[in-house]
């Protein structure tokens, strides 16, 4: 048995029925050699090497301490793994729609966080294995992770051995009690040290604010200048759009190399180009001063490595929507991400686990409703970018052809945009409320011709 972080607890803490904040993703495969059994048998194989995934998560009574994991009793792979299909003909399209039916449901607290579609019926008899994992149980951003479980580098990579499994006996409701009391007993500073910690992060960023900008009242002001009206932010409803984009890596660099930035900054310059062009295909008034404020949790790893990245910083980016011309629009991203360490617009994950680190769970549900008002306050949308590996990958002997990421929307806001690269192309994974953003396939077609406008920039 094992507590949760205050991070990890903060993310249930956030959780709504309608805003599920679960990350899903999308893995299209060949043919598997040996059908969807093998690949349920690979997953199974592999529980062991990921422990949590057995595990689930035990509220402590009255709230006296954070949640706690612990071994399931009635774990049950079938639960997890389930099958599903779509009709004939197996068009893209279909797939999606039942993505987005699967993203749009919560996840069963009672439960391990996490499930697996093992999807039939796709044209050229390609698979797709749909994931969908709280972030709680792994980190949110890493949105390929799940190929520590199911992918290999090589087609024929042998099963691991069974290994016998035996749950721990679930604690009771008094135990929980009485280790929370217990802890407070042993250290009862805990809650005075997480309130100090915080008021100490909050200080160090307000002063770096402060240095950037010439004094501590003008920095409460830009952490707090509420991000511009959008029709991206409206109240969300329970049901969920996803839609996808592709692109050549090859052509991403050959934009940078033409325009100077960095890959991170010409995917958010397309991003940018296409929601200019679906406002407009929407009516909205796009001025020379309309921006979109995106918060961008950046993976803090060189662009040609092979693993995916862990470590994140995010950044609140204004994205020049009003600015007409594709290159001045890269150039504008590039000199903002340049900048926005030394403007101080960085959002550090501490700082972030400061508003809502707060024990016992009663402050911590307090700080995390604050700061959820707080970030529909300060971003219109979320957009992820983590690097994934530039090397085939396969499962159960079925090369894995794309992989897309779906991101959980934030309350109040109607679109997230995730990234990632595999294997010499880049994959937009758009993840929408159905009711303000319906047309979300016309933003990812945007997505794919805005690119297409800044390869030909570049000669």
């Amino acid at each position: 048995m094992e507590r949760l972080t205050t991070l990890d607890a903060s993310f249930l803490y956030l959780e709504r029925p309608d805003s599920p904040m679960h990350v899903a993703g999308v893995l299209v495969l060949e043919p598997p050699p040996g059908g969807l059994e093998a690949i349920a048998a690979l997953v199974e194989a592999r529980l062991p090497l990921v422990p949590r995934y057995r595990q689930r998560v035990l509220e402590v009574p009255g709230h006296l301490a954070d949640p706690v994991w612990a071994d399931d009793p009635d774990f049950d792979a079938d639960y997890h793994v389930r099958r599903s299909a779509v009709p004939r003909p197996g068009t893209e399209a279909q797939l999606l729609d039942l993505v987005s039916r699967v993203t749009a449901r919560p996840l069963d607290r009672s439960r391990p966080l996490w499930e697996l579609y093992l999807v039939e019926g796709l044209a050229d008899d390609r698979v797709a294995v749909v994931t969908k994992t709280h972030p709680a149980l792994i980190d949110g951003l890493g949105a390929v992770d799940i190929g520590q479980v199911l992918l290999d580098p090589s087609p024929d990579a042998p099963l691991p051995a069974p290994e016998p499994w035996r749950p721990h006996r679930l604690p009771t409701a008094l135990q929980l009690a009485l280790e929370a009391v217990g802890e407070y007993v042993a250290r009862p500073t805990a809650v005075v040290d997480t309130a100090r910690q915080a008021v100490a992060d909050l200080r160090a960023t307000g002063a770096r604010l402060g240095s950037a900008v010439g004094g501590m009242v003008r920095a409460t002001r830009s952490a707090l200048w509420a991000a511009p009206h959008s029709p991206l932010n409206a109240t969300n409803g329970s049901q969920r759009r996803v839609a996808v984009a592709r692109a050549d890596l090859d052509d991403v660099k050959k934009v940078r190399k033409a325009h100077g930035g960095t890959v991170n900054d010409v995917l958010l310059a397309v991003v940018a180009g296409a929601l200019r062009d679906w406002l407009l295909s929407r009516g909205q008034a796009v001025l020379g001063s309309t921006s979109i404020r995106a918060m961008v949790p950046v993976s803090v790893q060189g662009e040609e490595e092979e693993a995916p990245g862990t470590r994140v910083s995010s950044y609140l980016v204004d994205l020049p929507v009003g600015e007409a011309n594709p290159r001045m629009r890269l150039a504008r991203i590039s000199y903002a991400m340049r900048g926005v360490d030394q403007h101080g617009r960085s959002v550090g994950a501490e700082t972030l686990i400061a508003l809502t680190g707060f024990a016992p769970p009663t402050l911590h549900a307090l700080g995390a409703r604050a700061a959820r008002g707080l970030s529909r306050r300060m971003s219109n949308l979320v957009i992820t970018n983590v690097p994934g590996p530039q090397l085939p990958l396969y499962a159960a002997g079925s090369r894995m052809l794309e992989v897309f990421p779906v991101v959980p929307l934030a309350p109040g806001q109607g679109l997230s945009v995730g990234i990632t690269s595999y294997d010499g192309r880049i994959f937009f994974g758009l993840n929408a409320d159905r009711d303000s953003v319906g047309d979300v396939d016309v933003l990812a077609d945007l997505l794919e011709q805005e690119l297409g406008t800044l390869v030909e920039t570049a000669g």
